[in-house]
């Protein structure tokens, strides 16, 4: 057969499936809308206001975008952690700057729901029931990740649920610090032993015995200390992220308890001091 007759035939095969195509595919190869799902996806909005509330759409999209670059963030801050355990201080650095960045983004994304104003919220807030962003099972992950160990969290997801499993085993895992303590000493800035083999399952907080190894890192100016910035920038990020939502919150529903039984901005509010890395702020008055 000749190439001009194979193509004849595939062109006309192509057409003879066309009427049964969705749009976005071409015949059977993989195409844009097949590699994305995106019939798929644009199925999952479903408003549930009645009589239907104009903004709850785009209520539903924000949210399920955010869910989506949390999936990212794990992704990235996994790697990022098999990155730090195996030394590489370059590749590190690249792979926390994409997390900064998509940081950035949902930071970026507040400024769209808040051109929902406190009446239009309201047109569909009582039908929300029991959901609440506190129910965000991949923020908890995200959390646990960074290195927050908190009993309340797991205390309040479902036993025997998926979600408390996968929780539960990202908080017996080793945290980003963890793995960052573990990146220090394979360039020769050993934390204390004791540091290097606690259990991992209990939150670390302000460790004063780091003081002097971070010092070092500093006074040397080289690659671990650019990892070190890179750390401070993603406890930043983290923190411009908590007071974004916090004062979309406020700014939305003022002081009125959260969807969920959650306090609102209350318990937003709370979350906003603490870095998840005390050592690297605290540091700063000796450098």
């Amino acid at each position: 057969m000749s190439e001009r007759e194979g193509s004849r035939r595939e062109r006309g095969a192509t057409e003879g499936r066309a009427p049964n195509r969705h749009f976005g595919e071409q015949g059977g190869k993989l195409s844009y809308g097949s590699y994305l799902h995106v019939p798929q996806l644009l199925d999952q909005q479903v408003p549930v206001a009645e009589p239907p509330a104009h903004d709850e759409l785009l209520f539903i999209v924000i949210h399920q975008v955010y869910e989506l670059w949390f999936k990212q963030l794990i992704h990235e801050l996994e790697h990022a952690q098999e990155l730090l355990e195996s030394g590489h201080t370059a590749r590190v650095q690249h792979t926390l700057r994409r997390v900064l960045t998509i940081l950035k983004v949902a930071v970026g994304q507040v400024d769209v729901l808040e051109t929902m104003t406190p009446r239009q919220f309201t047109g569909f807030r009582n039908r929300l029931d029991a959901a609440s962003g506190f129910q965000s099972a991949q923020f908890r992950q995200l959390e646990a990740i960074l290195g927050r160990r908190d009993p309340a969290i797991l205390a309040a997801t479902p036993e025997g649920s998926a979600t408390r499993t996968a929780l539960l085993a990202t908080m017996s895992r080793p945290s980003l610090y963890d793995s960052f303590l573990r990146y220090l000493a394979l360039h020769g800035y050993a934390a204390p032993a004791a540091l290097l083999q606690r259990d991992v399952s209990q939150p670390l907080g302000r460790t004063p015995k780091l003081d002097d190894v971070l010092l070092a890192v500093y006074v040397a100016d080289e690659g671990p200390a650019q990892v070190c910035e890179r750390m401070v920038d993603l406890d930043e990020g983290l923190q411009e992220w908590r007071y974004r939502h916090v004062k979309m919150v406020e700014r939305t529903i003022g002081d009125k308890a959260g969807t969920g039984g959650s306090s609102g901005a209350g318990y937003l509010r709370s979350t906003l001091t603490p870095p998840m890395f005390p050592d690297l702020w605290a540091i700063r008055s000796r450098l």
